[in-house]
């Protein structure tokens, strides 16, 4: 009866099945192990740090990543050049960042958003920064890009704002050497809002998460899709070689030849 799963025919079926069942488990099983990999990178951004924790040296949390983004970072030296980051919002409201690049005793500097304040970006309604050496505390954040959310990356900004908060867009507005990160003050002065730290990049439950967890489900459809189609071709010969042997089918049909042989006497 079961003599035809050795044809050759059924011998490719049979490869098939065996090779595309692990494949789309392991596919599956992957593709679930990066949505798993996203919920503890979301759930390790935003869980809340401890109120007492002290801030560590900027040097040390450096370079950003998911541990050290949004830690209290401490530096010290002297603000210099003054720029205003329009188009953010806060709190549902559209205004602009007030950013300072502080020179710090390391020879770097490192911009520092001492607070935002809503409307439309004015030099004249930014505070100006302290004078001579101050110390700094603010949440660690990794450099911008034209991909982050809310930026402006298009360019064509006026003398004095920056659209992209980074050393790549810095590099030509500044005479110094920049650190590749930046500040954010809790606790900003001058009728100034503090700017809350945001979450690494990559480690929220946004689409590309669920997109992960979307094709793990269509991998293990396509396995339950591959054994249920070998059963029914398996199911499908069984009946056909049963119709054959009870004369319900020609005698030259394909599965019928093949049972035909088998049982013919040997000479």
């Amino acid at each position: 009866m079961h003599r035809f799963l050795l044809t050759p025919r059924w011998w490719g079926i049979n490869v098939f099945v065996a090779l595309a069942v692990p494949f789309c488990l392991f596919m599956g099983s992957w593709q679930l192990g990066r949505f798993e990999d996203r919920v503890d990178s979301h759930r390790e951004a935003t869980a809340e740090r401890p109120s007492a924790e002290a801030p560590a040296p900027l040097d040390s949390l450096l370079p950003v990543d998911k541990t050290t983004s949004g830690r209290l970072a401490s530096t010290a030296g002297e603000y210099g050049d003054q720029l205003l980051v329009p188009e953010r919002r806060l709190d549902g409201a559209s205004g602009f960042y007030v950013l300072t690049l502080l020179r710090t005793d390391s020879g770097k500097a490192v911009p520092v958003v001492r607070g935002w304040l809503p409307g439309t970006a004015d030099a004249a309604r930014a505070p100006a920064p302290p004078t001579g050496r101050v110390e700094v505390t603010g949440a660690l954040q990794a450099a911008e890009n034209s991909g982050t959310k809310g930026v402006h990356a298009e360019g064509g900004l006026p003398a004095g704002q920056l659209g992209v908060i980074g050393a790549a867009s810095l590099v030509n507005l500044v005479p110094y050497e920049l650190y590749d990160a930046w500040l954010t003050v809790q606790t900003p002065a001058d009728g100034m809002v503090p700017v809350p730290a945001q979450a690494p990049v990559n480690t929220g439950l946004d689409l590309k998460a669920f997109q992960n967890l979307g094709y793990t489900g269509e991998w293990f459809v396509f396995v339950a899709f591959v054994l249920f189609m070998w059963f029914r071709l398996y199911r499908r010969e069984v009946e056909m070689i049963r119709d054959a042997e009870s004369g319900l089918l020609p005698a030259d049909t394909p599965a019928s030849a093949e049972p035909a042989e088998a049982t013919a006497p040997r000479t």
